[in-house]
């Protein structure tokens, strides 16, 4: 758990910590539905949206946007892990996805199987869906487990064959908050299927903990800068030397590799660059209480950071599940149903529960009314796969990141307290 001195600085480096510039002050638990933003980004952001030039033109303003671009991506490469393949950028990471997904299948071997699983977000479930049925191949969704909010190595065992083309893994569940073993479950597939693609949805994992797609072996990883303390309007995706070199959208005369459309927001990569800085200040800040010697790369400082992030919320969960001071945790209170259990060692910053006879829309107004910020998922097409084998028609999702406080889950187990009291 960071210390409050730490915590102190950490929160400085972000908007809108305390107080919503249309509520007032509030604590703001709806992570999973996009973090925070660091003042750094903010600024660099409206710093590049004044400049005209774009890329390839020989002048120093140009020159200087390409070198943002190319800084940037080796800071994406360098947050995820990846020793090969390449990083480009979209619209957002969900059209990543729809993009890698469309160009593996229409790129694959006739016939065959593409396989997923039912605890998939539709950024890669409806993609899979829509372009294994164009392509002439078959769909299997593997059923997750509801009561741990997860999926594993041996579920995706029992369902691939010799002719699945591709698979796609969730790596934490935006609903449950549960990550998967990706490492595990790639291997399984690949002792089945070597040949097969697999492409996996980072999107909410990434800012809770390490990303490490060499460690992976697998073909293409996406993440969403909203999600991951930057802007909206723009996601990465890292694709595979394998997979890069299929047939994908791209402008005539162009290399064969090349996945990016059109000129660079050269704000995006920047931006991105702000977070990977961000991310190694953090890491270069643990590293020396943490490690026999120093952190001295980049890489490094940034693990030293997930690692960290990671036992920070770790702290927050336990504590708004089993209780802080005097303050019961939600386990621990009637009527209180935790979504994936309230042991999980797998759970990643976020708590999602119902509670039984007051509707969720209910428990959100009230906190809110206390100021304390969720969000409501219902049965529709984000979150209609985690509450259906649940038989719920909503919950409430608390979402953490390591820049909030047991101050703020005291003052929400307190809330929690009173609206289950009130009935």
């Amino acid at each position: 758990m960071f210390n409050q001195t730490l915590l102190r600085e950490i929160r400085a480096q972000f908007h809108h910590v305390e107080s919503c510039p249309y509520q007032g002050a509030r604590i703001f638990f709806e992570n999973a539905g996009g973090s925070l933003t660091l003042k750094s980004v903010v600024e660099i952001n409206a710093a590049l949206s004044a400049i005209p030039d774009n890329q390839g033109r020989d002048n120093p303003a140009s020159r200087e946007m390409m070198r943002l671009i190319d800084n940037g991506k080796a800071d994406m490469m360098t947050f995820l892990g990846a020793a090969e393949g390449q990083v480009w950028v979209g619209e957002s990471g969900t059209e990543c996805l729809f993009r890698v997904i469309r160009a593996a299948l229409l790129g694959c071997a006739d016939g065959g199987q593409v396989v997923g699983s039912t605890l998939e977000h539709p950024a890669t479930a409806s993609a899979a869906k829509q372009w294994s049925a164009r392509c002439g191949k078959e769909y299997i969704a593997i059923p997750h487990d509801p009561r741990r909010g997860a999926v594993g190595a041996e579920d995706y065992r029992r369902h691939v064959s010799a002719d699945t083309r591709l698979a796609t893994i969730i790596q934490t569940s935006p609903v449950t908050g549960i990550a998967v073993d990706v490492e595990a479950i790639t291997a399984a597939i690949r002792e089945v299927s070597p040949q097969c693609l697999v492409v996996v949805d980072g999107i909410q994992h990434a800012p809770h903990g390490d990303v490490q797609v060499a460690r992976y072996a697998i073909d293409a990883y996406a993440v969403s800068g909203y999600k991951v303390f930057s802007r909206h309007n723009y996601g990465f995706a890292w694709v595979s030397p394998r997979l890069s070199k299929l047939p994908h959208d791209r402008l005539e005369d162009t290399p064969a590799e090349r996945w990016e459309l059109g000129t660079r927001d050269a704000a995006a990569y920047a931006t991105f660059t702000a977070v990977v800085d961000y991310l190694e200040w953090l890491g270069g800040k643990l590293a020396p209480n943490q490690q026999p010697k120093p952190a001295t790369s980049r890489r490094a400082r940034i693990l030293a950071a997930a690692d960290a992030i990671a036992r920070h919320e770790k702290h927050l969960v336990k504590a708004m599940l089993h209780g802080v001071g005097k303050q019961k945790g939600l386990a621990h209170m009637p009527r209180a149903f935790i979504i994936g259990g309230a042991d999980n060692a797998n759970r990643e910053g976020l708590v999602s529960l119902a509670v039984r006879d007051v509707p969720s829309e209910e428990v959100v107004r009230r906190l809110g009314e206390n100021g304390v910020r969720v969000h409501t998922r219902k049965r529709d097409t984000y979150s209609a796969n985690i509450l259906n084998p649940l038989q719920l028609q909503d919950c409430v999702r608390v979402s953490m990141c390591h820049y909030n406080s047991i101050e703020e889950v005291t003052h929400f187990l307190k809330s929690m307290r009173a609206i289950i009291a009130d009935g």
